[in-house]
């Protein structure tokens, strides 16, 4: 039986954040319930083989799921376990924002199974956090935390962001130091990126906030790192470290090439070799008459390898090279020699008996090695 993911997306918020660009909307209240009927039929119509497939990891993602009344999460998900094969021992995530979540929506989805919470803290500085438009300072966060460990969450991630405007090296030893005392099994950490589009991109265009220089940034990255090594979290994904055992299975499924359904406005689905997404406006999704999917690609061996090497150098860990045998026969050394050798003279990647992998220069210059395979 094979194994799949299931990923939500709902696209609810109480307030845009100044540097997001995801497809989410404030003050749509009015618009949820039908949302979430449109979002259960699209789950309810889909056709799969119960015996062929098992859902083993669902992640509820955004916007701010906790923002919507939890009663509509309780109904997305009864649908989900009412239309697929979903596993006792399932991997079930939440996002969940500071200022939105309350002891009866923890408790409500404590109840009905989800295990694992991802919390977006992104900075333990409350200037930062105003700066950057979040709606909550880390007081909420620690209320949040400590709520979810006394309801009973064992698995909890927490999100931080680097690279901010104003944000100092210094600032992200604090973060470090106050979040690694609490022991959440993950911490995800992203380095800000200026969309176009966004109310940061245009402060930043007009010169009302400043980014740290690039030599900072990596600075930071590496402080990251370093301190969470030290502390026990395993570097596993180039912005992710978990707890022995505590790598987000949803995330490792996506970037180990596993199939995938996207659920709702605007997800994404990885599914018999497509790769598909629904439609971006929200009156289009809420036309259940229309047809909401856009293909994107229709691999064949050849693409599929190519992705294969592509979201593997995501992982420190690297290409398996038996498993790349495994799945596609070729040996990724033979097969991709013109690039590899490139990459190593670069000193971007290095091979050995087991595995392609990056380099500590190749982590700051991911994007370069991913190019190859694209």
């Amino acid at each position: 039986m094979k194994n799949l993911g299931i990923y939500i997306h709902i696209p609810f918020c109480k307030r845009k954040c100044e540097y997001c660009d995801f497809i989410s909307f404030a003050n749509k209240e009015d618009k949820i319930k039908e949302y979430v009927d449109a979002l259960k039929k699209e789950i309810d119509d889909f056709e799969i083989n119960k015996k062929e497939y098992q859902v083993n990891t669902i992640y509820f993602g955004g916007g701010t799921p906790s923002y919507i009344d939890c009663k509509y999460i309780v109904r997305v998900l009864e649908s989900i376990r009412n239309a697929f094969n979903v596993t006792k021992d399932a991997e079930i995530t939440i996002e969940v924002n500071p200022g939105t979540v309350t002891k009866e929506k923890l408790e409500t989805y404590f109840s009905i199974g989800i295990n694992r919470l991802s919390i977006g803290l992104q900075s333990t500085e409350n200037n930062l956090l105003k700066l950057i438009g979040r709606i909550h300072s880390y007081s909420d966060f620690l209320d949040t935390y400590i709520l979810a460990r006394d309801i009973g969450y064992k698995n909890i991630n927490v999100d931080l962001m680097i690279g901010l405007p104003t944000q100092t090296i210094e600032d992200i030893e604090k973060d470090l130091e106050k979040i690694t005392s609490l022991n959440p099994e993950h911490i995800s950490v992203y380095s800000l990126i200026i969309e176009e589009g966004t109310s940061i991109e245009k402060k930043i265009k007009n010169k009302e906030l400043y980014l740290p220089s690039e030599e900072i940034e990596r600075k930071m990255y590496w402080k990251v790192k370093n301190i969470l090594e030290e502390k026990g979290y395993r570097h596993y994904e180039i912005s992710n470290f978990a707890k022995e055992g505590k790598e987000s299975k949803h995330n490792l499924a996506c970037w180990n090439q596993e199939e995938y359904l996207g659920f709702g406005l605007a997800a994404h689905s990885y599914f018999n070799n497509e790769r598909y997404s629904n439609v971006e406006t929200l009156e289009e999704y809420l036309d259940n008459d229309k047809n909401v999917r856009i293909i994107h690609e229709i691999q064949n061996k050849e693409s599929k390898m190519k992705e294969y090497m592509l979201l593997a150098l995501r992982k420190i860990d690297g290409v398996s090279i038996s498993e790349f045998k495994n799945r596609f026969v070729d040996n990724p050394i033979y097969l991709y020699r013109e690039q590899l050798n490139k990459l190593v003279k670069k000193d971007l990647i290095e091979i050995d008996i087991d595995n392609i992998r990056l380099t500590n220069k190749g982590i700051d210059f991911a994007n370069i090695v991913w190019e190859e395979f694209v």
